[in-house]
């Protein structure tokens, strides 16, 4: 089976010519961001606690069509949401919580306040996160965003893969070079600073930094990273048998979280809680309370201190860390079985020990577990909505995919109706990171 072309000829030009009409340019002028969504195989919910982390980004995610606009103007629409956004490079942006309203300034110079569509603020976030650092924009862009179909709110990372698609495309716009490592921090910002979501730098390092075929690692406390290939790009010979995988994503049907509290940025102050305790029983009271600034063998001398449900978190943490490296090992071999059996304990341990997920997405992964040729599932994501992963043996990730839709509509025959059958599971491979094509 080959690789899955993405994106495609067609893809390209349709968004190439919608940009050349509203800029009443040629097609010639119009450049596209490829900002690719990502899986998270190892390493969930350890990245705010500067944790050990895997991910990879597959075939699939966010294009941005856009051409600078030969003034400061910003005007953006969507392929998939409804509104356009307009603002302007050289207006300042402030975070949400700072109470000042971002406007936007008409054409006649005059200041007005305008409701942004919500889809918007990712633009104006990475706006935010330039000037931050100083870069003064002189040049807006005109552009027009899509993602792949029925992957919005899927727990792929469609957030941080629109954030460092607005940032690629205004430091394109402006002649600014800027490194990856510079962008992951740009994208914190975004995320932290501006929409004020205590998430670490996992999703924007992946969308970044990764590679096609390989298993990006990442160490969220030093920010080093490494790419690791398995043998023979993601094939392996095995007692003499032919192996390679697939990824599967299989859609649960949820749109919004079935709580409006998913309480993400309660368990992050909760994993801090237990490193707080874990320093200052140990002596350590000036260091910042991250769980990765706590020594493995100051967890297992102290951790009867913690109370019982921040010793969930921090478990979760200390075994999801060694799961990390443990795979590492796994994939570099090219030992798939070992390394899904690993995707399944984190999966697991976000349910038992970091407690998230939801009865959908739950009953979705144990499905996938059942599924012929599934080495290891999870969710993609806290699994409040969106979707679950699986790593497959390619041979039998078409019979798999038809396994899980066909088992998965008799748990929840209402949330499957609501998804288009090709989209309900999907056979992905992993993909470039994020780059821009330059015009025709």
């Amino acid at each position: 089976m080959g690789q899955i072309p993405w994106p495609s000829e067609t893809e390209l030009s349709d968004l190439r010519n919608m940009v050349a009409g509203m800029a009443e340019t040629s097609v010639k002028d119009v450049r596209v961001v490829v900002s690719p969504y990502r899986i998270c195989p190892l390493g969930a919910h350890i990245d705010h606690q500067g944790g050990a982390v895997s991910a990879m980004t597959i075939n699939m995610g966010i294009l941005l069509a856009f051409v600078p606009s030969g003034s400061p103007e910003v005007v953006l629409r969507s392929a998939q949401f409804k509104g356009e956004v307009t603002f302007r490079v050289d207006d300042t942006q402030y975070p949400k919580a700072s109470g000042k309203a971002n406007t936007i300034v008409s054409g006649n110079g005059s200041s007005e306040f305008k409701e942004e569509c919500c889809w918007g603020r990712y633009a104006k976030g990475a706006l935010y996160a330039l000037q931050s650092k100083g870069d003064l924009l002189s040049q807006g862009i005109t552009g027009v965003i899509s993602g792949s179909t029925g992957l919005d709110s899927s727990g792929l990372s469609s957030s941080a893969a629109a954030g460092v698609a607005y940032l690629l495309a205004l430091e394109s716009a402006n002649n600014i070079s800027v490194s990856p490592a510079e962008n992951i921090e740009f994208d914190r910002l975004i995320e932290n600073e501006y929409l004020g979501l205590n998430n670490g730098i996992l999703d924007q390092s992946a969308i970044l930094l990764s590679r096609k075929g390989c298993l990006t690692f990442m160490d969220c406390k030093t920010k080093e990273h490494k790419l690791i290939n398995p043998p023979n790009l993601g094939q392996n010979h095995i007692n003499g048998s032919h192996k390679s995988y697939k990824i599967l994503l299989a859609c649960s049907g949820l749109k919004l979280a079935l709580t409006s509290d998913s309480g993400y940025n309660r368990r992050v102050s909760e994993c801090r809680e237990a490193a707080r305790v874990l320093l200052d029983v140990s002596g350590k009271p000036e260091v910042d309370a991250v769980l990765s600034n706590v020594e493995h063998e100051v967890y297992e001398a102290h951790k009867e201190k913690l109370e019982p449900l921040l010793a969930r978190r921090a478990e979760h943490y200390f075994s999801e860390n060694m799961r990390v490296m443990k795979g590492l090992d796994a994939w570099a071999s090219g030992r798939f079985d070992e390394f899904g059996k690993l995707i399944t304990a984190s999966g697991q341990s976000s349910i038992q020990n970091y407690e998230c997920g939801c009865k959908p997405l739950i009953e979705l992964y144990e499905v996938l577990l059942r599924a012929p040729g599934v080495y290891g599932a999870r969710f993609s994501g806290a699994g409040f909505r969106g979707c679950c992963i699986a790593l497959v043996d390619a041979d039998l990730a078409s019979e798999a995919a038809s396994f899980v839709k066909e088992e998965y509509s008799k748990l929840e025959p209402e949330l499957i109706g609501k998804i288009t059958q090709q989209a309900a599971v999907l056979i992905c491979e992993s993909g470039d990171g994020a780059r821009v094509i330059s015009a025709m």
